[in-house]
């Protein structure tokens, strides 16, 4: 009897490759998130003042955004390089190449001496640094979404493909956490001075863990059947182009909504606190947070959730309620702290109900010869016209208008996308049977070692 999904459960011998995927996916992911995390917060706090001095404080602000954005723009290079070889050698290979990328990056930010000690070498090797964490991420996202979810019961691919959208906010908790310890340790000299480096040398004990989990895993069933059918593609780039590109379009497009909120509701929510509501820099992080907290457990329950209805549908609501939630958020906020504590909280629930069935969705898109490369271009190349232009814009129209509400415009125009690429793409009933005829002949070899 082969060791399949079988009337939409995962049977006995597949349990162990099954758990142990989605914490490799899980933790690998979180731990790479919690360097872009890092890096977020401090763009945001400290390094307009240490790597881009100037006279207005805004600018400075604008300009470490700047180097924030790089991190975005970077991604389609990782998604190219890294998504080609997922599909052609194989997802774990490539997942431990990503994870030494990003590593190596973020401590070597910890230890960058700032502009006032080597004037703008600094700011030009922050820049190329946070690039190389781009390009890790960019290669990440597709194979640990694919590892997770193709172990697992297609049928339940929205919750075990969550695993790897749990690692941003949970990235996001741990790096907010340990910046909110440190700030409230230090002064707020000895913070500025030396203290925003020590989250950014953790990185290297953590990326150690992590390595250490995915080392222990074999190729997923559904590669390895590629392999043995002599499936793999030579060019899978060129293929996504001229064979899926309605399929490429909608993943595309459903991103744009998601990442430009996950903007506002963890990145841009810490200046807009500090410096329109004068609330102190721990308020501002807290609200973040509780916020990312909470997320840990509804991003999966998003995932299953979306498995056991309608997936589009889940997603096409949870864009709606996007645009909508910033114009009750921005007046809410104005009133103090629990108010904005409480805004940031919802913000990111309906984050949570977009990014869970994302990965699966996304994956959905794309068969499976071609689903890393796919998936890769996808979440790269829209994260330039979703996430890596919104702090930039939220900052450049609250300078300009003075106002809330072009901020509220602007995100509600994002969802609006996302809803278009949700009506462009496909249900998942035809990916959950391809993907169930591919794993069955795997299916002997698919418990991981160790």
């Amino acid at each position: 009897m082969h060791d399949t999904p079988q009337g939409g459960r995962t049977l006995p011998g597949r349990r162990s490759g099954v758990r142990r995927a989605f914490a490799a996916s899980l933790t690998g992911t979180a731990l790479e998130w919690y360097d872009f995390a890092v890096y977020s917060a401090a763009a945001a706090l400290v390094f307009g003042d240490l790597f881009f001095p100037s006279e207005d404080p805004l600018t400075g602000t604008l300009l470490a955004f700047s180097t924030y954005a790089v991190g975005y723009v970077s991604r389609p290079l990782g998604g190219l390089v890294f998504g080609r070889l997922g599909d052609v050698i194989g997802r774990k290979k490539v997942l431990i190449a990503t994870l030494i990328l990003i590593g190596v990056a973020t401590f070597l930010i910890g230890v960058l001496p700032a502009y006032s000690t080597i004037g703008v070498a600094a700011p030009i090797a922050l820049v190329v640094l946070r690039f190389a964490q781009g390009v890790g991420v960019g290669g990440e996202w597709g194979g640990a979404v694919l590892l997770s979810s193709e172990f697992g019961d297609p049928r339940r691919r929205g919750f075990y493909a969550s695993a790897a959208q749990v690692g941003p906010p949970a990235g996001n908790l741990l790096a907010n956490g340990v910046l909110a310890a440190l700030g409230a340790l230090l002064t707020e000299a000895q913070f500025e001075s030396w203290g925003w480096r020590v989250a950014f040398l953790l990185s290297g004990a953590l990326v150690g863990f992590g390595l250490w989990i995915r080392a222990k895993l074999e190729e997923t069933p559904v590669f390895k059947a590629m392999e043995a059918e002599k499936t793999r593609p030579e060019a899978p780039v060129r293929e996504v182009f001229t064979t899926q590109p309605r399929a490429l379009v909608a993943a595309m497009l459903c991103r744009v909504g998601p990442d430009v909120l996950y903007a506002m509701f963890t990145v841009f929510v810490l200046t807009y606190a500090t410096e329109e509501l004068d609330m102190s820099r721990g308020s501002a992080l807290a609200a973040v947070l509780i916020g990312s907290s909470l997320q840990v457990f509804l991003i999966p329950l998003a995932g299953a959730v979306s498995d056991g209805i309608n997936r589009r549908l889940l997603y096409g609501v949870s864009a709606v309620a996007a645009g909508v939630w910033p114009f009750v958020f921005f007046p809410l906020a104005g009133t103090g702290w629990p108010a904005l504590a409480a805004g940031v909280v919802v913000g990111l629930a309906i984050h949570s109900f977009l990014y869970g069935p994302q990965a699966a969705f996304i994956a959905e898109q794309f068969s499976p010869r071609l689903r890393y490369t796919g998936s890769s271009l996808a979440y790269t190349l829209a994260g330039i016209i979703g996430g890596a232009v919104a702090p930039l814009l939220f900052t450049t129209l609250l300078s300009a208008y003075g106002s809330w509400l072009p901020l509220a415009l602007y995100i509600a125009i994002a969802a609006t996308v996302s809803v278009a690429g949700v009506f462009l793409g496909r249900d998942p009933d035809a990916a959950v049977e391809e993907d169930a005829r591919l794993a069955e002949p795997a299916a002997a070899g698919t418990v991981p070692a160790g």
